[in-house]
């Protein structure tokens, strides 16, 4: 697949050092034609599913296969109205896809999709996968967990250094696919980046052990985006890597 310059892409999944398969996914499209491209700009995905090997599999191919082909076949004019249209089809496809086969009922993922079209940046979001920005050495959370322990932060319940001993850590509040509705989040407005902006898509499988300064140090150190990925996913693995990891960095760089 060939990518435009602007971007360097690099991405990595792996099955981790106790799990038998890889329920995680990820993507990257962008149009083959340039009319095409300068409507629908670059669009990167990670997804992390759940309900069962089996179960989670299919649901995180399901939505970054389904979002991608929905998201390319979109007649829209606006990015931003495609993009939650796509996650919206994707949400549905996960369910009708449960309902045609009740063995794999509860079946979901979580998934964040962005899409980098102008200098801009426009994400969608929902479950506890992240998507990280990276800027003059700071590194920012953008996405917000939906989870138990986040949303006992928010309300003063525990502390943000209590959440990781919680029981209920991993405890999503919303996924796609789950409920009958999509329940995700979404910008009020794009983000600006600039050139030499980094953004770092993971799974939880990451980020449970990697932090976020670990994360900013190896993907803005000296080599290419992919060496990023690989060393970031031998750390988490050197600390256990009791889940799938899945990354992918995007390093902005001048048209």
């Amino acid at each position: 697949m060939k990518i435009r310059a602007g971007i360097e892409l690099g991405n990595l999944t792996d099955v981790g050092c106790k799990r038998q398969d890889n329920q995680d996914s990820y993507g990257y499209f962008e149009p083959d034609s340039d009319e095409e491209f300068k409507k629908k700009g670059r669009l990167v995905m990670v997804a992390d599913g759940m309900g069962g090997h089996e179960g989670g599999q299919l649901a995180s191919s399901i939505a970054v296969e389904v979002l991608r082909n929905s998201y390319r076949d979109s007649e829209s004019d606006d990015c931003e109205t495609a993009l939650i249209d796509a996650m919206t089809a994707a949400h549905l496809a996960i369910r009708n896809f449960a309902g045609e086969h009740p063995e794999l009922t509860g079946m979901g993922t979580t998934c964040t999709a962005a899409v980098l079209r102008d200098g801009s940046l426009f994400y969608g979001h929902v479950g506890d996968s992240r998507m990280y920005l990276m800027r003059d050495s700071h590194i920012t959370q953008v996405t917000r967990d939906q989870t138990v322990t986040e949303r006992m932060i928010e309300q003063g319940i525990i502390r943000p250094d209590e959440a990781k001993s919680h029981p209920d850590y991993h405890v999503l509040t919303s996924a796609m696919g789950v409920r009958e509705s999509l329940e995700a989040e979404f910008p009020n407005a794009p983000i600006p980046l600039t050139e030499g902006d980094i953004l770092l898509f993971c799974t939880d499988g990451l980020h449970d052990l990697v932090n976020d300064d670990e994360m900013l140090a190896m993907a803005t150190a000296n080599g290419d985006a992919w060496s990023a990925c690989k060393k970031l996913i031998a750390t988490a693995k050197e600390r256990g890597g009791h889940d799938n990891i899945t990354i992918q960095i995007v390093k902005v760089q001048a048209h």
